[in-house]
């Protein structure tokens, strides 16, 4: 049986899960108030530059007196720093909340511990590690991108029932049911950029955007080395921020960023150290097989999320092989979805 403190943990990881794909660079946070065994008020951040879950959970509180006798509740560690909006330590501190349940520690440097110390140290009786490891989990784009400098990795593709994911001669050819593309649009309003190879973007002519998902357009990623891409694609239309990682210089245009890089020296790290730097958490690879696994063979990869169909070709481009310990099956129609990590 749960205890309560997981149970009530257990919703803020929901609420925080309401913030993905506009939180971005900011973790996700959800934060739940509790008065004699009842939730008596919610928030989770929203988006960035908003207040954050523990404000938006404690300004619904009209009557402050209360906050007394309350317990708060949050999946990750309140702030201690000033960023685009106050500590909100200071906030849980200044109402007089007199326990505080975290999930977990926030490993960001300008947090790690110093919010925690900082309720400590004005008498609040703090206590940290309930339901960790899906805090964890919640916010792996944001500690990856943290700890290992790098944006969180996933690979996405889709493949007949025999195995192939493209046709021998290049021709377009669908392989999965619009339910499969619907989620696929849903994902790309979820993480902060996409990316393609220069042969997906030559024959495809992908417009990776999220047509079928209310959300957040994607930043678009190509690969094209010598700028050999037609520029009538839909990649190059300016519609949405599209970053083109080439060995030619050229000017940049709006919505349409070069980014010149060494394509005979570790590519795959080269650009993943330019997302890096350019505050992107998360990126999903639709590249083709070349493109997928050159990131595969580097082990640059945290989640594989693969579609296959019913139909068999019997010929074509064989797609990679699945790796990884399996965490989830989910039939989507005819079509199967099965999501590995690593």
């Amino acid at each position: 049986m749960k205890r309560r403190d997981e149970i009530m943990m257990e919703r803020c990881i929901q609420l925080a899960q309401k913030g993905l794909g506009t939180t971005y660079p900011n973790p996700l946070v959800g934060c739940i108030l509790v008065h004699d065994g009842k939730i008596i008020a919610e928030g989770w951040h929203q988006k960035a530059g908003m207040p954050h879950a523990e404000v938006n959970a404690i300004q619904q509180i009209t009557d402050k007196e209360i906050l007394k006798n309350a317990t708060l509740y949050v999946s990750l560690e309140p702030c201690a720093h000033f960023g685009k909006t106050p500590p909100c330590s200071d906030l849980i501190i200044e109402s007089h909340i007199p326990k505080v349940v975290v999930g977990m520690m926030d490993p960001f440097s300008k947090v790690n511990g110093l919010g925690i110390q900082k309720m400590k140290n004005a008498g609040i009786d703090v206590k940290v590690g309930v339901l960790e490891s899906e805090c964890r989990e919640l916010n792996k784009r944001f500690f990856t991108f943290h700890q290992k400098k790098r944006p969180y990795i996933v690979l996405k593709w889709a493949q007949t029932a025999d195995g192939f994911m493209a046709t021998e001669n290049g021709e377009q050819k669908w392989i999965t049911n619009s339910f499969s593309k619907q989620r696929v649009h849903l994902w790309r309003t979820q993480e902060q950029a996409i990316l393609v190879g220069t042969e997906t973007a030559k024959f495809d002519n992908p417009q990776l955007n999220a047509r079928l998902w209310d959300g957040n357009q994607p930043i678009r990623v190509v690969l094209d080395r010598d700028l050999k891409l037609n520029s009538n694609l839909h990649l190059f239309d300016q519609s949405q921020n599209t970053l083109v990682f080439t060995e030619i210089e050229k000017e940049n245009k709006k919505n349409l960023s070069l980014i010149k890089i060494d394509f005979a020296s570790n590519v795959e790290k080269q650009i993943l150290s330019e997302l890096h730097q350019k505050g992107i958490q998360s990126l999903i690879i639709e590249g083709g097989k070349r493109t997928l696994a050159s990131f595969i063979k580097k082990d640059l990869w945290d989640e594989a999320r693969i579609f296959t169909s019913k139909e068999s070709w019997g010929e074509g481009v064989e797609a990679p092989k699945a790796m990884g310990k399996l965490i989830s099956t989910e039939k989507l129609a005819d079509d199967t979805l099965k999501i590995f990590v690593k």
